[in-house]
């Protein structure tokens, strides 16, 4: 025998092997584990038997209101030079507040320290020397935000506390929102 035909043979009898097994083992299977559902069944019924659950979404400059006696105030001045004074909870950062409160700042990177489009300036010497040191992160982000002062800092990351309670900062007229794709050439 040559064997484009001993191969030939054997395609012909594999075939002939899967169609015997696919009408007599898979076909009965599938009836099996297909059960019909009975015709009078309503939309609703079916999804009653189903549970479904959700997460919750997460939602950009969520903010819990402050507990009545544990308020701590921040004021904004917005770049028309509005003043904006809210009563916040401790632990919640700039970011967040403004978000909330729809006052305009952008949070591009949703508060990673990964943009300066959070830029605040701190209008108050002392109260900027009650923060924490920047870290290096927002150091080299703030390096890259439009008019950088020395009490410059990034919104997302003042968060506040009872030393805070106070705090004034101003929004910068604009912001820089620098992308990866600004530096292809």
């Amino acid at each position: 025998m040559s064997t484009p035909r001993v191969l030939r043979q054997s395609l012909q009898r594999l075939a002939q092997h899967a169609r015997c097994y696919s009408k007599q083992t898979v076909a009965p299977l599938r009836t099996q584990q297909q059960p019909r559902l009975p015709t009078a069944w309503s939309t609703t019924q079916i999804s009653a038997r189903r549970s479904l659950s959700t997460s919750s979404a997460l939602q950009h400059g969520h903010v819990d209101p402050p507990k009545p006696g544990e308020e701590l105030y921040v004021t904004f001045i917005d770049k028309d030079s509005q003043t904006h004074t809210l009563a916040v909870s401790a632990g919640d950062n700039l970011l967040d507040i403004a978000q909330a409160h729809d006052l305009e700042m952008e949070g591009a990177c949703g508060g990673s320290c990964a943009c300066s489009t959070c830029h605040v300036i701190v209008q108050d010497q002392d109260m900027y020397d009650r923060m924490p040191e920047p870290d290096d992160d927002e150091n080299d982000m703030l390096d890259l935000a439009f008019g950088l002062t020395e009490t410059s800092r990034l919104g997302c990351q003042v968060h506040m506390t009872k030393e805070l309670d106070g705090l004034v900062v101003k929004l910068p007229s604009m912001t820089r929102n620098l992308q990866a794709s600004d530096f292809k050439s």
